[in-house]
C-alpha cells in the first residue's frame, strides 16, 4: 500500500472514531421505524381520493342507468326493452384509500401533544366533509354501509375486522353531527396550521370548507323532505343562520381538480341521445345550459348544403329551419338560428324506439348518409351529452361535407374540472325549503333566480375550462360573424332573458318549477340528479312545462329501479354476519337485477317519496 492511501485510511479512521455514537445511531436507525408524515400532504391525498372510479361511474352507473332512468338521455342508440335491467356498476371507492388516509390524520393528531393538537384541529375537521361526500353518493345507490367503524382495524386490539353497517338513518344523523362539529372548528381557525396550496380546492381557506359543510347538510336535508319534513326545514334554517355561512358565489363552489395531469376517464363512453322533451324545454326557454350539457348535432350550413347537392331529404325536424335562396341552396337559418337550431333530442320510451315512424332518430345511418367525392359519411341529427365533461383528452372532428376539409379539436387537454358542490345547488335547495315553509330570510323566487344564475355561469365556466367543442367558435363556418354566432359561450343578457320566462316564475306551480331547475342543475352530478327525481316526482306526467314520458314496452308500463343491486353475502366473508344483517334490515333481495324488485324495495330515505313522474308531495 502506498503512503497516500495509508494517509487517507488514517484520516477516515480518526473521523469515524471521533463521531458521536448517538449521531451514528440516528443516521443508521431501524428502517422499519418511519418518521411522522407532514399531515398537510396527507390531506392533499385524501382530497384526491374523494372522487374515484370515474370510468366505471360514468360508463356504467351514469350513462347506462341514472341518465336513462331519469330521462336525461337514452342508452346508446335508444332505450330497448331491457334498458331497466342492471348489469355492472361503479361506486365511489372509499375503503381502500380514502378512509385509511382520513383515519390516519385523525389518529396522528390525537396522539400529539396538547399544544400540537390545538393547532391541527382544522386539519382534522376537514377530514369529515372529505369522507362524507363520496359516502353520501354511495348510500344514494345502495343504502346502509360501513362508516362509523370503517378503518378502525389498525387502531383496535384485537383489530376490528368485522365492522357493523350503519343504516341510512344512522348515517344521516352521524353525518349531521360530524358536520356541525367540523363547522364549529372551521369557523374559528386562528392559530391553526394552514394548508395553503396543499388544499387544491380552497387553497387553505377553512371558512369555505365550513360553507361546504353546510351544503352537505342541505344535501341531507333534501333527502329527508318526505321522510321527516320538519327536520329537513329545521336543517335549512340552521344553515342560513349559521355564522359560517353557506356557498353563495362562484368562488365558493367546490370544484374538484386532481392535478394538472388529470384529464378524466381517458376512455370513450357509450352515450345515448338527449331526451326530446328535456331538449325542447331548454330550447323553448333558450336556456344556455342546453349548450353546455349537450353537444350540437352535425347539421351545420355546409352539411345542409351537401344534402341539397346530393338530392337527399333533410331530417324532417331540421328541414323547416333552413332558409333557401332563389336557387334552392342553403342561405341561412330560420327561427332562433345558430346555435339553437342544432339541438334535437329523441323519444326515450322503448316503444318509441321500435316505432318505424321514429327511424329518423334511431336508424340515422339509413337516413343521414350521403356520398360525394368518392366518400360516404353519416351525420348525426340528434344530440349527445357533452363527453368533454367527463374527459378532456377527447378529440373531436367537426362535421364537414364528404371529401371536404378536416377540422379537428385535438391536443387541447386542460386539467378536468368536476363539480362536487355548488352555490347554485345551495340556493336551489333553499328555494325549495322556503317554498315548503322554512323560515328563511329571502323569498323562494329570490333563491331560485340567484340559483339559476349561478348554475348557468358555473356551467359556462366548466365548458370554457374543459374546452367543449364549439365553445369559442364554430370553425366550419368560413364567415367570421356566423362562426361567432354559432359558438356556444354565454352571452350578455341571456340569463336575464331566461328568468323572464313563465317556467321560471314561481307564482304558479312553484315547487314543480324549483325541482325542474334542480334537475337541470344536477346533470353534472348524477347522484344528486337521481336523488332529486326520486324524491320530487319531477319531471311530472302531464306537466305544462317538462313532462315525464311514460316508459312502455309492447304497450306495458315498465318498472324503473329506485336503487342499485346489492350483492349476496357469502359465509366465507369474514364480515358475513354484518352484511347479512344489513340487507335483512333493509328488506332487500340480494343479487337480483329484476327491475320490479329494485323498484319496490326502496332505500330508507326513499320510502315515502312519490312514484316516478307523480309530481311533488
Amino acid at each position: 500500500m502506498n503512503y497516500k492511501n495509508i494517509f487517507i485510511l488514517l484520516i477516515l479512521t480518526l473521523f469515524f472514531g471521533s463521531c458521536d455514537r448517538d449521531k451514528f445511531a440516528e443516521l443508521n436507525s431501524d428502517p422499519s421505524t418511519l418518521s411522522d408524515p407532514d399531515l398537510r400532504y396527507s390531506i392533499t391525498k385524501a382530497i384526491e381520493q374523494m372522487y374515484s372510479n370515474d370510468y366505471t361511474n360514468w360508463f356504467y352507473s351514469n350513462f347506462q342507468y341514472i341518465f336513462p332512468w331519469t330521462q336525461v338521455t337514452t342508452i346508446q342508440d335508444g332505450n330497448n326493452a331491457d334498458f331497466n335491467v342492471m348489469g355492472p356498476y361503479g361506486s365511489q371507492g372509499i375503503y381502500g384509500g380514502l378512509f385509511p388516509q382520513t383515519m390516519d390524520v385523525r389518529m396522528r393528531i390525537d396522539d400529539m401533544s396538547e399544544e400540537d393538537q390545538a393547532t391541527r384541529q382544522a386539519l382534522k375537521a376537514i377530514t369529515y366533509p372529505i369522507q362524507i361526500t363520496p359516502a353520501l353518493t354511495n348510500t344514494d345507490l345502495t343504502g346502509s354501509m360501513v362508516y362509523s367503524e370503517a378503518g378502525l382495524a389498525p387502531y383496535t386490539n384485537p383489530p376490528l375486522l368485522t365492522p357493523e353497517f350503519d343504516s341510512q338513518e344512522e348515517l344521516f344523523n352521524i353525518w349531521l353531527e360530524e358536520l356541525d362539529g367540523a363547522i364549529e372548528v372551521l369557523s374559528n381557525t386562528e392559530n391553526q396550521l394552514t394548508l395553503a396550496n396543499q388544499d387544491v380546492i380552497y387553497q387553505g381557506d377553512y371558512s369555505k370548507w365550513a360553507k361546504y359543510c353546510n351544503l352537505l347538510k342541505l344535501k341531507i336535508a333534501a333527502r329527508l323532505v318526505n321522510k321527516n319534513r320538519s327536520k329537513a326545514l329545521a336543517i335549512a334554517e340552521e344553515v342560513v343562520n349559521s355564522p359560517a355561512g353557506y356557498l353563495d358565489g362562484l368562488d365558493d363552489d367546490f370544484i374538484y381538480q386532481r392535478g394538472i395531469n388529470y384529464f378524466g376517464t381517458g376512455n370513450g363512453m357509450w352515450i345515448g341521445y338527449g331526451n326530446k322533451r328535456l331538449v325542447d324545454f331548454l330550447l323553448q326557454n333558450q336556456d344556455p345550459r342546453l349548450r353546455f350539457i349537450f353537444k350540437k348535432n352535425d347539421f351545420n350550413g355546409e352539411v345542409v348544403q351537401a344534402f341539397i347537392d346530393a338530392g337527399q331529404d333533410l331530417p324532417p325536424f331540421i328541414e323547416p329551419l333552413v332558409q333557401y335562396d332563389e336557387n334552392g341552396n342553403f342561405e341561412g337559418w330560420d327561427g332562433p338560428g345558430e346555435p339553437w337550431v342544432r339541438y334535437h333530442g329523441a323519444p326515450v320510451s322503448p316503444d318509441a324506439t321500435q316505432d318505424p315512424a321514429n327511424d329518423i332518430y334511431f336508424n340515422q345511418s339509413a337516413y343521414n348518409r350521403i356520398a360525394a367525392n368518392g366518400v360516404e359519411k353519416t351525420y348525426s341529427s340528434t344530440i349527445l351529452y357533452q363527453e368533454k365533461l367527463t374527459r378532456t383528452t377527447y378529440n373531436y372532428t367537426y362535421p364537414t361535407k364528404p371529401g371536404g376539409r378536416v377540422i379537428e379539436l385535438r391536443d387541447n387537454d386542460p386539467p378536468l374540472n368536476i363539480i362536487l358542490g355548488s352555490s347554485a345547488e345551495a340556493n336551489l335547495y333553499l328555494a325549495e325549503f322556503k317554498q315548503l315553509g322554512a323560515n328563511l330570510p329571502k323569498s323562494a323566487q329570490e333563491y331560485l333566480n340567484w340559483g339559476v344564475e349561478l348554475s348557468v355561469k358555473r356551467a359556462d365556466l366548466l365548458a370554457e375550462n374543459n374546452q367543449l367543442p364549439y365553445y369559442s367558435s364554430d370553425p366550419v363556418y368560413t364567415d367570421a360573424d356566423m362562426a361567432d354566432k354559432a359558438a356556444t359561450y354565454l352571452r350578455d343578457g341571456e340569463i336575464e332573458s331566461l328568468l323572464q320566462n313563465p317556467a321560471y316564475d314561481l307564482s304558479t306551480d312553484g315547487l314543480e318549477k324549483i325541482y325542474i331547475q334542480q334537475y337541470i342543475n344536477f346533470m353534472n352530478t348524477p347522484s344528486d340528479l337521481w336523488a332529486t327525481v326520486r324524491r320530487s316526482g319531477v319531471p311530472k306526467k302531464g306537466s305544462d312545462y317538462l313532462a315525464w314520458e311514460e316508459f312502455t314496452s309492447s304497450g306495458n308500463s315498465m318498472p324503473i329501479p329506485r336503487r342499485f343491486t346489492v350483492g349476496t353475502p357469502t359465509p366465507d366473508d369474514i364480515n358475513y354476519d354484518n352484511q347479512l344483517k344489513s340487507v335483512q334490515e333493509q328488506g332487500f333481495t340480494t343479487g337480483d337485477p329484476n327491475p320490479t324488485i329494485l323498484n319496490a324495495e326502496r332505500l330508507w330515505f326513499d320510502l315515502e317519496d312519490p312514484e316516478y313522474g307523480a309530481g311533488p308531495k
